[in-house]
């Protein structure tokens, strides 16, 4: 059998923290294993589990690699509100006129993803 993605694992200052905020972004919760201060925090989602590792670095350049979301029970725009609210940042905005398109936001660490319609909006 070939090997399989176990966790994406994310490079950030406050690994609990973090997880956190992407465990209310995903609707899951952070181990329960995982406490404030730890050096890693895992959250585990039916789509797939983010690892969150406390890293000295801080994040310097543009992701390598990302994140897209998709909501499953609301439109992207109500998602990108959401996500504001949460606290993300809109960093770019390449939603269309015609409803197409994405937001990227970051997370309050600054790592960058993107919030894509929903599939019902897809279909539409």
């Amino acid at each position: 059998m070939a090997s399989l993605v176990r966790h994406v694992t994310i490079d950030c200052a406050d690994a609990y923290t973090l997880a956190t905020f992407w465990a209310a972004v995903l609707d899951s919760k952070v181990s329960d294993e995982d406490r404030p201060g730890d050096d890693e925090a895992l959250v585990e989602t039916a789509g797939a589990s983010l690892l969150f590792i406390r890293v000295p670095e801080k994040k310097s350049v543009k992701n390598r690699v990302h994140l897209d979301i998709q909501p499953q029970d609301r439109t992207r725009d109500e998602e990108v509100e959401r996500l504001l609210a949460l606290g993300a940042t809109l960093t770019g905005d390449h939603r269309n006129a015609d409803g197409t398109g994405w937001a990227t936001l970051a997370d309050p660490e600054g790592n960058e993803f993107c919030v894509e319609r929903s599939r019902s909006e897809r279909s539409e």
